[in-house]
């Protein structure tokens, strides 16, 4: 007997493997038609982590056979209120990102490209060297990045009306959309993440304010979480890739064209511009 839309399968209950590709064809639909879609947790339930990532998955590899590469990895709900308030879950998770994803500063970002757009501020690390063998303590992790840099997510979910679970948003790749990296590099070194303040603005209007210790505590944690995780699940972090660590402060909606600047201390500014065309 199928579960009724709009409800979810028993927290006990596992997925199928019909519905895992049932799962992801329908976001696949979604994304290629533009028309946000319905809940996935109908099929995968809310609280099967592995099922909601094999759906993830399975979109990635659709994803590589039609010609994207992987440029990294993004980290979501690293604020402890999101988790608990609003997804009720004890952990963060990660999406993918791809080439097509990253955005210039200097071009603009057409709304046509995305569904429900928001946007949040970010510190990115580009990595050294792979985070595959060894501890993957603090001194490894550290180590390895190459340097930072201000960056700014524009999440985005191919659900209707953001109605998500923990497994919809994982399904979902993360939530992912775009990212726009800033144009200054610090090394960690020269830049402390856990001690960085945020201001971000729309038009000129702030609407957030953070500092990194809203991000797991310290985004080198988050950093950490992921490295370790993606290593379970045999797809380890590599040198090169960009790696979203996870918001500093609240997340803004970009519902019109406008311009959305983020600063951060330590790192200067990145800017997005968000247009009709």
């Amino acid at each position: 007997m199928s579960t009724p839309p709009g409800t979810s399968l028993p927290p006990t209950a596992r997925a199928t493997a019909d519905a895992i590709v049932a799962a992801a064809e329908r976001l696949r639909t979604a994304a290629a038609t533009s028309t946000p879609c319905a809940p996935v947790r109908d099929l995968i339930g809310t609280g099967d982590v592995a099922a909601a990532y094999d759906v993830q998955e399975r979109i990635v590899a659709d994803r590589i056979a039609a010609g994207a590469s992987v440029v990294g990895r993004k980290i979501g709900l690293t604020s402890p209120a999101v988790q608990q308030q609003q997804l009720g879950v004890d952990q963060p998770d990660f999406g993918v990102l791809f080439d097509d994803m990253r955005c210039p500063e200097a071009g603009p970002i057409p709304l046509s490209r995305l569904l429900q757009p928001k946007v949040e501020a970010e510190i990115a690390f580009v990595l050294a060297h792979d985070l595959v063998d060894g501890p993957l303590d603090d001194a490894q992790i550290r180590a390895a990045v190459d340097y930072a840099v201000a960056a700014l997510e524009i999440v985005d979910s191919r659900i209707a009306g953001w109605d998500i679970t923990f497994g919809d948003t994982v399904a979902d790749n993360g939530s992912s959309g775009l990212f726009v990296l800033g144009a200054d590099r610090r090394t960690l070194d020269s830049f402390d993440p856990v001690a960085a303040q945020m201001q971000m603005l729309v038009d000129d209007t702030e609407v957030s304010t953070g500092t990194g210790a809203a991000c797991l505590g310290d985004p080198l944690r988050a950093l950490a979480w992921l490295a370790r995780t993606a290593r379970e699940f045999g797809r380890p972090l590599r040198a090169g890739q960009v790696i979203l660590s996870g918001a500093l402060g609240p997340m803004a909606v970009i519902d019109s064209a406008g311009t959305v600047r983020a600063d951060i201390t330590g790192l200067g500014s990145v800017t997005a511009t968000f247009t009709q065309e």
